[in-house]
């Protein structure tokens, strides 16, 4: 039999929609699991459905019943809402987890994507880093290597996992808990007969390995139900056709945003003049050393343990430190009149502009030990271009900044022009300005993955700051170079420390770069690009708030992670860094009158309005200070911890974003106000 999702007409276990021009199968109706992956399924053994369309599939196996309600599509995405009962006939209890499927045609790319987890075979071939990998073929679970793939679903920004053929695309979701407890997703390629498979578990299971943020899984994990004799429960998840287009998923994850809305007001603890204040003083007091002035990397929340040592003492020049919170401080200062912080922030950027490498960039990182070096890659004549990119951006907003209010500073220009210099001599005839770059000679060493898509908002800057429109032709290049990228749903390279892996922050810099092009141009062809960078960097954005035993830190302060980003499919955590293109956010909102881009760049910013300590004392913390890491699932700590340690990029993000937010009516406080635990 198969079912016309359109009309609503029974002919079997097949959803077509003639709109999309594909179909799914259901292989079965639900499968009932043991605690090794044995399945038993429970066929289709009756179905109908109504006037409203409505659809009714029961069917019975091995002392089970299970009846599956699909409503009409409806929505945007034109989403059935489905309910799922299943109820133990049987008369002894039994131990089983459920599992949802359908699957797509064959197809050898399914171009699979898990919001915030998975993206298409999501660790490319030559990534150092070693997490979940999809490959047809031979298995090997020990290297994370696999063609079947379940996880938990609070990893997921939103649990849901897509998949396409080579006619159409499907799509299922589910929240994170249902009344088995915590649910869970899956993805596997049949070797059999290529076709892609979408899953979902109740409860959760994750196989065939378990990832914990390290290169040695952990052994696969099967949570069941013991089902008692005339139990019933009932599950509910939507199932979706899409279109081919590797860009359907967008209109689901704003329906599902949309649909999430929280009836709560604002999560923020503190207003934005009161965040932008702490985390002033947060990135003063704890990460500023004026000996050389450097903005420590870290400091430790408990300084009567650990004190200094307890500190990193080291600074990047861009990304997790340096030039970008110097200008935030420097912006704090001008606006609060502040001559202690104007001086400090003053000072890191004659620091970091005074001492530039032989090949005319910033050093990558100093460090207390070594003094200028370049990073965290072992190779040590290796420069990463979205460091550098981005320290070369905020140091040009600096100085555009002191210009404003009457202060020149000759060597920050001279930096700035050096770097763009140096990236410019890199732009290939594609326009690829490269990865990584020489330390003393500048050459390109890399030209793998998207980081120096950074470049393009400082060059499309420096153009007017300077009045150079080569500058801006380049970025022009560059943008079409790296449109591919964007267009393949695929990017990597951003952080340095993450190698090849897609993350969120390859999303943000995709968002600062086309809207920059957008605003110097304002063509389709731009418009078209950031919109779907903000897409694609949205799908690492939680649309729900996850559940935290109220035994843990999280779970006592009551933190709500919508809004808050996962940082990667390598690293597992909620982290704050989509501040860095608030702007960009607010600006591409306005420009397209698109609410959803304003609600969750709103969103990101109450997240992280979340654990700013507001005294001493706060959350184990000192008045200012500011964590990098929310453990919202099992990876790296326990679900509900927290992360020690301030971070130099958390404060000053949180001042960055807070500031600029100050001077955007429609970000401005809202009179319904926030949370205070």
């Amino acid at each position: 039999m198969s079912v016309d999702v359109t009309s609503g007409r029974i002919a079997a276990t097949e959803l077509r929609t003639e709109a999309a021009g594909g179909c799914v199968r259901l292989p079965y109706l639900v499968a009932l699991l043991d605690a090794h992956g044995n399945a038993v399924p429970v066929p289709v053994e009756k179905s109908g459905d109504t006037a409203d369309g409505t659809l009714v599939l029961t069917g019975q196996a091995a002392g089970f019943h299970a009846r599956a309600v699909l409503a009409p599509p409806a929505g945007p995405a034109r989403l059935r809402d489905t309910a799922l009962t299943v109820t133990r006939t049987g008369e002894v209890p039994v131990s089983a987890g459920l599992r949802v499927e359908v699957q797509l045609g064959t197809t050898e790319d399914p171009g699979w994507l898990v919001p915030g987890l998975f993206y298409g075979e999501n660790r490319v071939p030559d990534c150092d880093r070693v997490f979940p990998r999809f490959q047809a073929g031979a298995p090997d679970p020990d290297a994370m290597v696999s063609h079947t793939w379940a996880f938990r679903a609070d990893r997921c920004a939103t649990p849901a996992v897509f998949a396409r053929d080579t006619r159409g695309g499907a799509v299922l979701v589910t929240g994170e808990r249902s009344e088995l407890g915590l649910s869970g997703v899956g993805l596997s390629l049949d070797p059999n007969t290529s076709r892609p498979a979408l899953r979902l578990h109740f409860p959760y299971r994750e196989e065939p390995v378990v990832y914990y943020g390290s290169a040695q899984p952990l052994p696969a994990e099967a949570q069941l139900h013991t089902w008692q004799p005339g139990e019933s429960r009932t599950v509910t998840f939507r199932v979706g056709l899409l279109g081919a287009d590797p860009h359907a998923y967008a209109p689901v994850l704003r329906e599902v945003h949309e649909r999430n809305r929280p009836e709560r007001g604002p999560a923020a603890w503190v207003g934005l003049g009161e965040a932008a204040d702490l985390a002033a003083w947060g990135l003063y007091r704890w990460h500023y050393r004026p000996d050389p002035p450097v903005l420590l990397e870290t400091a430790a929340f408990d300084r009567e343990a650990l004190g200094e040592r307890g500190d990193r003492q080291a600074m990047h020049v861009g990304w997790v430190s340096g030039v970008p919170y110097a200008y935030a401080l420097l912006r704090h200062a001008q606006r609060t009149g502040r001559v202690d912080y104007r001086k400090a922030a003053q000072a890191v950027l004659d620091h970091i502009a005074g001492n530039l490498a032989p090949g005319g960039t910033f050093w990558g990182q100093w460090t207390a030990s070594r003094g200028w070096t370049t990073g965290w890659h072992p190779d040590r004549d290796r420069l990463h271009a979205r460091t550098l990119a981005e320290a070369t951006l905020f140091m040009l907003r600096a100085l555009t900044e002191e210009r404003r209010h009457g202060s020149d500073h000759p060597a920050w220009e001279h930096a700035v022009r050096s770097n763009l210099a140096v990236a410019l001599a890199a732009q290939d005839a594609d326009g690829h300005l490269g990865s990584a770059y020489h330390q003393a000679t500048g050459a390109v060493l890399s030209r793998a993955g998207a980081a120096g898509l950074t470049w393009v908002p400082a060059l499309v800057e420096a153009a007017q700051a300077f009045g150079l429109p080569g500058h801006l032709e380049a970025a022009r290049r560059a943008g079409r170079c790296y449109a591919r990228e964007v267009r393949s749903e695929f990017l990597c390279g951003a952080p340095e420390d993450v190698d090849l892996a897609p993350t969120s922050e390859d999303g943000y810099t995709a968002v600062m770069a086309y809207t920059a092009l957008l605003d110097a141009d304002g063509t389709p062809e731009w418009l078209d690009l950031a919109r779907r960078s903000a897409d694609w960097m949205l799908t690492f954005r939680y649309t729900y708030d996850v559940e935290f035993s109220p035994r843990t830190l999280l779970g006592r302060y009551g933190f709500r992670t919508r809004g808050g980003d996962q940082a990667s499919p390598s690293n597992q955590h909620l982290h704050s860094y989509g501040l860095v293109c608030l702007p960009e956010m607010a600006r591409l909102a306005r420009r397209t009158g698109d609410r959803y881009y304003l609600e969750s760049t709103r969103e990101n910013l109450d997240c992280f309005r979340q654990f700013v300590a507001r005294e001493d004392g706060d959350f184990d913390a000192y008045r200012g200070m500011v964590s990098e890491r929310f453990y919202q699932t099992s990876c790296f700590q326990a679900k509900g911890m927290l992360l020690t340690l301030s971070h130099a990029w958390c404060a000053g993000l949180l001042l960055y974003a807070a500031e600029a937010a100050l001077e955007l009516p429609e970000l401005a406080d809202r009179p319904e106000g926030g949370s205070t635990p």
